[in-house]
Formats: structure tokens, C-alpha cells, sequence
């Protein structure tokens, strides 16, 4: 695994339970939003796996789950490998992912080596824009399909970011997400350091009542969604 830093404890990564968030290094997509530039590409010396898991059993008593976020976690070859670890110390382990590897998920889930899992959806779930992913749609669609009929809980969540999200947009993710799971919306915060901020700065940002907005247009289609 490539590890590119952690989190030692957060009470609001994984719903219900306090945990750890191990970030991986390495993303297929290029969001020009994304908070977390520095884990798009592989970079320097990650963090060792044996690091993490023996702060990971130190901390169990004080910890209940383990978050793997990214970057895109589902790029990494021996991510089943390293979920089978954290469960075997007795952690629930919650998956964040942007859906773009459909058969690493079923795999995940098949084997239950995930307790729980976050979508992220960048916008049209069919058409995803150029500057952040190509040619994703029918994966992105059928992540979607299997996490519906999966055996775990999940959530799906996506940061209103313009130009990538918009009404229409956030209608067709509630349309494609349409089932029992929520929707998160959270603003794109632009102070922060971005992938592309050049880009980001030349595009309006969205305000709290345009978001508000766009909760009561995708609770038309899903029971719970929530402005973060």
C-alpha cells in the first residue's frame, strides 16, 4: 500500500464510531477541486504498513474503525489485503472511493472486507466532465447498481463545486442514487489549497442557498440529504 498520512482520531469520518483515517497515495481523477493535491500523485517515502498497523494496535482500545481514503484507494493492488488486516484487529473498516473501479468494490464487498462505504459523485454520474475523469460513466453506473444491492450500509456525498455541478446535475445524482441511501452535499472551499486553483478562482462559487436549493431537488428522489 501506498500511504500518504493519517489521521489519528476523528469523530465524524465514519458515522456512529470514532476512528482513524489512513490516506493512500495515487488518484485517477484529476478534480480540479480536490482538497488533497498532494495525494493525487505518488510522492517521497509513504508511510510504512507496519507503522500504521502498530499504531493500530496501540490504539485499538480508543478507536473503533478505520477510514481509507485517498487519492483513490481502489488503484492500489493490495488494498483487500491490507482491509483483511484491519478487521483482523478487530476495527470496522469504511471505504471511500470515487466508484471508478467497480469490480474492486464487488470484491470488497463479496468478501466482506468493508463495513461500510462512501460514494463520492462528481456530477452527472454518466457523464462525467474531462477535466476530472473521461470515459467514466458505465463504471461510475455500475458501482451505483452494486452498492444497492449490496449487504452493507453506504452514503454518497459530493462537493458542489461549479461548473461541475449545477440543478441539473445534482438531479440526475439523486436520479442515479435514487434508494434508501443518503446524499451529502458539501460546499467546495476554495481557500484551500486545490489541485487546479487557477482554474477553481476563474469559476462562481456556489452559495449556501444555492446548495439548500439543490437538497430540495434531490429530496425528490432520495429520503436524506443533508447540506454538510
Amino acid at each position: 500500500m501506498r500511504l500518504g498520512g493519517m489521521l489519528k482520531n476523528s469523530t465524524l469520518d465514519y458515522p456512529g464510531l470514532v476512528s482513524a483515517v489512513i490516506f493512500t497515495q495515487g488518484c485517477n481523477f484529476t478534480c480540479p477541486y480536490c482538497h488533497n493535491p498532494h495525494l493525487v500523485s505518488f510522492f517521497g517515502t509513504p508511510l510504512t504498513e507496519e507503522a500504521v498497523l502498530f499504531f493500530l494496535r496501540k490504539r485499538r482500545p480508543f478507536l473503533d474503525g478505520v477510514v481509507i481514503s485517498g487519492g483513490e484507494p481502489t488503484i492500489q493492488p493490495d488494498l483487500a489485503e491490507f482491509c483483511k488486516q484491519l478487521q483482523s484487529l478487530g476495527y470496522q473498516v469504511k471505504l471511500d472511493t470515487n466508484g471508478s473501479d467497480p469490480e474492486v468494490v464487488r470484491n470488497l464487498i463479496e468478501r466482506k472486507l468493508i463495513n461500510y462505504l462512501a460514494l463520492d459523485l462528481k456530477s452527472d454520474p454518466g457523464n462525467y466532465p474531462l477535466e476530472i475523469a473521461p470515459s467514466r460513466g458505465e463504471a461510475i453506473l455500475t458501482t451505483i447498481a452494486l452498492l444497492k444491492r449490496a449487504a452493507i450500509p453506504y452514503e454518497f456525498r459530493t462537493t458542489c463545486a461549479a461548473p461541475f455541478v449545477n440543478r441539473e446535475t445534482i438531479e440526475r445524482i439523486a436520479q442515479a442514487a435514487r434508494g434508501s441511501a443518503s446524499l451529502f452535499l458539501q460546499p467546495c472551499h476554495l481557500e484551500r489549497d486545490l489541485l487546479d486553483s487557477v482554474f477553481m478562482h476563474t469559476q462562481p462559487r456556489l452559495s449556501i442557498a444555492e446548495i439548500e436549493e439543490f437538497c430540495l431537488v434531490a429530496g425528490s428522489y432520495l429520503p436524506t440529504v443533508v447540506r454538510r
